[in-house]
């Protein structure tokens, strides 16, 4: 039981030393998120438009 309180008193500790993002830089990450998965959502969907077109070509 001791060992499992340490624990938690340490996580404690760690938690005080954790620098969480301001507004500004939640939307800044936010943003650049939203947008690598639009532009790799692109990708992918332009990749399977072209691979099945390349299919309906060759069969």
């Amino acid at each position: 039981m001791k060992k499992i309180m340490n624990f938690f008193k340490e996580v404690k500790k760690e938690m005080k030393k954790v620098r969480w993002p301001n507004k500004k830089e939640m939307v800044t990450y936010s943003v650049a998120t939203i947008s690598f998965v639009i532009v790799f959502a692109l990708f992918f969907v332009l990749t399977d438009i072209v691979l099945a077109m390349i299919k309906t070509w060759v069969a």
